[in-house]
């Protein structure tokens, strides 16, 4: 028997503090009233008809409600499909599709977006001295989560997670960032992905989290300060800000700063340690290893300079990793050699939703995991990761599979051809642009407003360029690399 919302009845027993605070809405929640809430959103859905196993979609935004939706759905036994406000009604309506979701948890703002029944959590307040729903009893391999995360295919792949998937990767994270209860932490990451998991973990150790619904950099710098944060949450553009203004006062209960989605250059993180003197754990992770709980993590006492704090470090607990030959994974390549990352461990997920091609050549049967990426490690088996083998591209966190973009922007009259690629942008990482062949020869307007219109605001170009021919090998495959060198800036 193994329940992941079951922490939330030892905490309630064993505690009397604020947990949770929002403080967009002002509301505070201590372990018992969150069960108390997640218990009766639980009997709720119960009351639609969910049964265990079914799957729900949550469709919110950054909130309290995302969050106790996860638990109630969790707390019976059902399957969580957590999904980002910014996606339009087609990416939804494929995830429902695809998942055969019975429910979508939303607000009156979306409750008519998509063809599916809806429930919209209202005056959650008011539930904070219901009754205790007693859990449904799931084991470590139940199901509690469909993590929908593109690939190069352009199809999203609903990776499947379970309760000991969770349960490891709350232990990771506690572990990662020695959460403890006198701890104040900071969420800024999404909801959807993320930020879930930071969040639980943070509530797992009776942390008082501090849930921001949309990031503003004023907001944070002042509830650093009033709230004397301890953990603060970050990624490459919010830790490249820090370093253009001087934020010391409102930081100076900060211990440590997570970083993570993407690369955070050299030069910044000199710049950040310089005026800060703020640790930072920089950490490597998927949605199909539940952000950290197989992953890896460079700490403090991994590095002592800039050049080794490139480093993304050393397995967390319970997780192995290993470079592998890019067309054979049963090669294992020695170190400093550049290979496919493979990962290991209790917190990989059991495979993809519905999809066993995908399934079997990434999930393999001695339980590694390969993940697309590109790496090497080094005499002291700390991770560096160089190079995408899909290509994907990662801007402040958000990843972006250019095959998907492309075959939305493919249907705009004017295009004949477009390829999408990123290039390097000193805030965000990296940055989504296209180069387009156009049918008429000359450079039409009006993609960039299609794009709005067809895709999240994320997965829009920034730029576009006009080329005459794409470069391809032999005339087919088309070179990404060889775009973003021809464009590089």
């Amino acid at each position: 028997m193994l329940n992941i919302t079951t922490f939330l009845d030892a905490n309630s027993k064993r505690l009397d503090k604020d947990v949770l605070f929002n403080p967009t809405t002002g509301e505070k929640y201590s372990s018992g009233e969150i069960l108390s809430i997640v218990s009766e959103i639980g009997r709720i859905l119960k009351e639609l008809g969910i049964k265990k196993g079914d799957r729900i979609l949550i469709y919110l935004k950054n909130s309290e409600e995302y969050l106790f939706s996860l638990f109630a759905i969790w707390r019976i036994g059902a399957i969580a499909i957590p999904t980002n406000r910014v996606f339009t009604a087609n990416e939804l309506e494929y995830i429902v599709s695809d998942s055969k979701a019975k429910l979508m948890i939303t607000d009156e703002e979306a409750k008519d977006l998509i063809n599916v029944e809806t429930y919209i959590p209202k005056n959650i307040s008011s539930f904070k001295n219901c009754k205790v729903l007693e859990s449904e009893n799931t084991d470590w391999d139940d199901l509690c989560q469909l993590q929908y995360t593109s690939g190069t295919t352009g199809q999203p792949k609903g990776a499947m997670l379970t309760h000991g998937n969770y349960f490891t990767a709350i232990h990771n994270e506690c572990d990662v960032l020695t959460l403890k209860q006198d701890d104040v932490f900071l969420g800024i990451y999404p909801m959807a992905h993320v930020g879930l998991s930071w969040a639980i973990a943070a509530l797992r150790a009776a942390a008082y989290y501090i849930l921001i619904e949309k990031f503003n950099m004023d907001e944070y710098l002042e509830l650093c300060e009033k709230e004397k944060v301890s953990v603060l949450t970050g990624m490459p553009p919010v830790i490249h800000s820090l370093t253009t203004i001087d934020a010391r006062k409102q930081l100076k209960t900060v211990r440590e700063i997570i970083s993570g989605g993407g690369p955070l250059h050299k030069k910044i993180w000199k710049d950040f340690h310089q005026t800060y003197q703020i640790p930072i754990i920089n950490a490597y992770g998927l949605s199909e290893t539940i952000v950290i709980g197989t992953g890896t993590v460079i700490r403090p006492e991994d590095y002592w300079e800039a050049d080794r704090f490139e480093s993304v470090g050393h397995p967390v607990c319970f997780s192995e990793v290993k470079i592998v030959d890019e067309h054979d994974s049963d090669i294992i390549l020695p170190k400093y050699e550049q290979g496919e990352i493979a990962l290991r461990g209790p917190a990989v997920a059991k495979g993809y939703w519905g999809n066993e091609e995908k399934t079997k050549s990434s999930f393999l049967d001695d339980g590694w995991f390969l993940t697309g990426d590109i790496g090497y490690l080094d005499e002291d088996n700390r991770l560096f990761i160089t190079d995408r083998k899909k290509d994907m591209i990662v801007m402040s966190g958000w990843k972006i599979y250019p095959t998907e973009v492309e075959e939305v922007l493919i249907k705009y009259p004017a295009v004949k051809e477009i390829a999408i690629f990123s290039i390097n942008d000193c805030h965000r990482g990296e940055i989504p642009v296209a180069a387009v062949v156009w049918k008429d020869g000359e450079e039409c307007e009006g993609l960039v407003s299609y794009a709005r219109k067809n895709l999240s605001r994320y997965k829009v170009p920034r730029k576009i360029f006009t080329l005459n021919e794409l470069p391809r090998v032999n005339g087919w495959k088309l070179l990404r690399r060889e775009l973003r060198k021809m464009f590089k800036e």
